[in-house]
Parts: C-alpha cells; sequence; structure tokens
C-alpha cells in the first residue's frame, strides 16, 4: 500500500509539472504566446491579423504630397501681400492660399477615383477623351463661352474655380499617342503610315492653342507626343527629322510675331534700358530674388521680391521666392526632388513595358516626359536659361487645373504600378 501512494504521489508530481507547459502551448495558439507563421498570414494569438502589402509605390506618393505641401506653404508666402495691390483689394491674405488648398483636394479625390480605373479602360478610351479635348479647345475660342484674361481665351469659368482645357489636351494627347503607338506598332519604320496621322493631330491642336494663345502648352504637347514616338520605337532618323522640323516650325512662328521677337531679345539682355521695364521685368527681378537668397536664403516669409515687385510670384515664378526664401540650397532640393520622382516615374514605364504592357508602359513615361520638361521649362524660365514662358511648376505653383489633371496622371502613373505589381506576383492587372 505504501508503495501504491508513493507511485500516484510521483505520478501527480509529473502531472503537476506538466500542466503549466500544456497551458503555456495554448496560450501561444490561442491566446499571447509566440507568433506562429502559416503560409503567407502571421498570428501571435487572435491578436495579430494578416500581413498586407500596399500594391503601389509609396516612396512616389510621399514625395509627391511633399512637393504639394511645400508648395502650399510657398503660394501662401508669395501670395499674402496681394490684398495690398488694388486689383486684389477685396482679397484676403488667405485667399490664394486657401483656393489652393481646395484644388489639392479635388485633385485628390480626383486621383483616388482614377486610380480604380483599369489601363484596359483607358486604352479603350483614349481617342475619345482626345476629341472630347479638342471639342473643349474649340468651345474655349468662342465668345461668352471661353474666358478671356489679358487677351488670351484660355479657360471656361465654372463657378469658384476656372478650367483650362489646354491641361486636359496634355492628359489626352499622352494617352492617345500612346494607344496609336500600340496600333501602329508593325508599320513604325514607315514614315508616313507611323507618323503622318500623329502629325495630322499635333497640327490641329497646335493651331487651336495658337489661337488662344498658348504655345507654352503647345510646346509640351509636342514634346509629349514626340517623345512616345521615340519611346515606342519610331525610326530615329526620322524622328530627328521631325524634330528637326519641329524646332524650324518654332523659330519661325518666333520670326513672324513682334511681341514674341521681343521676348527673345528681352531673355537676351533683361536689364537694358528698352526691356528693363518691359518685357524684362519678370526676369530681371527673378534674378535679383535669387541674388538675394544666396546660399541658405534669408528665411520662410522674408521675400521683398514677393511684395508687388515680382508679377505672378505664387503662379510662374514660385521659384524665385522659393530662391529668395531658401536660397541656393532650397533650389537645388526642388530640382532633386523633381530628378528623382522623374527617374521613379521613367523606371516604371520601362518595367511595364518589360511585362508587354506596352499601352500602359508608354502612358507612363509619357507622364514622366510631361512633369520633367514643364519641370525643366519652369526652372530654366526663373533663372534666366530660358526665355520666359508661361507654364507653372507642376504640383507647385497655384493654378487648379493643372493642379488637377497632374495628380490624375501621376495616379495613372501608380496604377501601372499596382498592376506591374499583379503581374509579377502572377495575378491579374
Amino acid at each position: 500500500m505504501a508503495a501504491l501512494n508513493q507511485g500516484l504521489g510521483k505520478l501527480r508530481a509529473s502531472f503537476g509539472a506538466m500542466l503549466p507547459r500544456v497551458v503555456g502551448l495554448g496560450n501561444a495558439i490561442g491566446g499571447d504566446g509566440l507568433p506562429v507563421r502559416l503560409s503567407n498570414r502571421t498570428y501571435a494569438g487572435t491578436r495579430q491579423g494578416q500581413v498586407r502589402e500596399l500594391g503601389f509605390d509609396q516612396p512616389l506618393l510621399w514625395v509627391v504630397m511633399a512637393l504639394m505641401a511645400w508648395g502650399l506653404v510657398m503660394v501662401y508666402s508669395a501670395s499674402i501681400a496681394l490684398p495690398d495691390n488694388p486689383r486684389f483689394a477685396n482679397y484676403a491674405p488667405t485667399h490664394f492660399a486657401v483656393r489652393h488648398g481646395l484644388f489639392i483636394l479635388i485633385g485628390l479625390i480626383g486621383s483616388l477615383i482614377v486610380f480604380q480605373v483599369p489601363m484596359q479602360t483607358w486604352e479603350r478610351f483614349a481617342p475619345w477623351l482626345f476629341a472630347l479635348a479638342l471639342l473643349l479647345l474649340v468651345l474655349v475660342l468662342v465668345p461668352f463661352i471661353g474666358k478671356g484674361v489679358n487677351g488670351a481665351r484660355r479657360w471656361f469659368s465654372l463657378g469658384i474655380i476656372s478650367f483650362q482645357p489646354s491641361e486636359l489636351a496634355k492628359l489626352t494627347i499622352l494617352l492617345y499617342a500612346a494607344d496609336y503607338m500600340v496600333r501602329k506598332m508593325d508599320v513604325k519604320e514607315r514614315f508616313f503610315r507611323a507618323v503622318a496621322p500623329m502629325a495630322v493631330a499635333l497640327a490641329v491642336v497646335g493651331m487651336l492653342l495658337l489661337a488662344e494663345p498658348d504655345m507654352g502648352a503647345f510646346m509640351v504637347i509636342v514634346v509629349i507626343a514626340m517623345g512616345i514616338l521615340f519611346l515606342g520605337g519610331v525610326n530615329a532618323r526620322m524622328f530627328f527629322l521631325i524634330a528637326l522640323v519641329v524646332v524650324g516650325a518654332f523659330a519661325l512662328m518666333v520670326m513672324m510675331s513682334e511681341w514674341r521677337r521681343e521676348r527673345i531679345f528681352a531673355y537676351l539682355d533683361p536689364w537694358s534700358e528698352q526691356y528693363a521695364l518691359g518685357k524684362g521685368y519678370q526676369l530681371s527681378h527673378s534674378l535679383i530674388a535669387f541674388g538675394r537668397g544666396e546660399i541658405f536664403g534669408v528665411g520662410l516669409g522674408g521675400s521683398v521680391e514677393k511684395l508687388h515687385w515680382l508679377p505672378e510670384a505664387h503662379t510662374d515664378f514660385l521659384l524665385a521666392v522659393i530662391g529668395e526664401e531658401f536660397g541656393l540650397i532650397g533650389v537645388l532640393v526642388v530640382i532633386g526632388v523633381f530628378m528623382w520622382m522623374i527617374r521613379r516615374i521613367m523606371h516604371i514605364g520601362r518595367q511595364a513595358i518589360a511585362l508587354d504592357q506596352v499601352f500602359a508602359g508608354l502612358v507612363a513615361q509619357g507622364v514622366g516626359l510631361w512633369i520633367g520638361f514643364q519641370a525643366f521649362i519652369n526652372i530654366g524660365v526663373n533663372l534666366g536659361a530660358l526665355p520666359t514662358k508661361g507654364l507653372t511648376l507642376p504640383l507647385m505653383s497655384y493654378g487648379g487645373s493643372a493642379i488637377l489633371l497632374e495628380l490624375v496622371a501621376l495616379a495613372i502613373v501608380l496604377r501601372v504600378d499596382y498592376e506591374n505589381r499583379q503581374l509579377m506576383k502572377g495575378g491579374r492587372s
């Protein structure tokens, strides 16, 4: 009997020692124990959910958001003194900043919607969207429909905002050119069959834009279309021949227009008595702003040139205010961020083409050409390296239509990247 009691005691002790381990194993499975990995799901009790990865380029998104946030601050800084001007006497100091913020909000909402649209849908409707843009470019020239400002008729008045159809034309020509190259892929080595129809389309757009007049937008559109033709594989000799014809056409337009010639002469010598208070006024004060900024700038809000010296400081010449307030360092940061962003967009386009998504890849690269070329022109104009041209700094300058369409275009790029990732995971776009 004593031996039996002794054996039962040992068994009871062993069970007592095992019980905490069993409870711990239960906690590991259903409680707060160590995580258990099953396939692509990770569990740590009941509190750990499925590991999820966002299917688009997050760094690109955050860079775009940072540029817009900096632009909003600079639009406020550059426009805060405008109510002192009799022309804007009824405006509050925050008028342009609030409107710019509203444009950004509308653009972000539009981008969320556009991101949901598959690239196949954009390809299907590209010709119709281009036709819509042409119709709007015609209507904006009609009196009592289009809105004229300083002799130019470029806008539709839509209540609290004005819409500029030339911005829509940039996006639609991009989509149309990409779709055109996909359809003409088998005849891209034949000049007339591959290039002539696109040349006709550009000529029609050019006539409508020059009637507004808006030569800056026409230049951007030509670069977008020609860039997509080149990236799409059009014969290089043909491409350079087209480039020479285009450069000759622009030179002829400058020579035939007296006020365009004066703008070129003012660019060459903005300090002369003839142009310092006329065509060279903006450029000379832009250069003064950069000179005052030196290396580190005079500090945010400390610009003097924005106090009614530099016209259009919150739109075309926003970079001059950045240069004055943040100095050379600020300007180099802006240039560096744009270079990184364009490189990222072009990489997304190349990746799509490598995945046999030619239309999507050409669209993404076209957006890179659009943003990059327009930023290059604006920066060059502000620095005096290029003749004065009315193009805004993408994502930063004040302007409703420009911000809206640029955000829509970048949303399409993120959609391309999303579909690339789906294809690389073995799924369908």
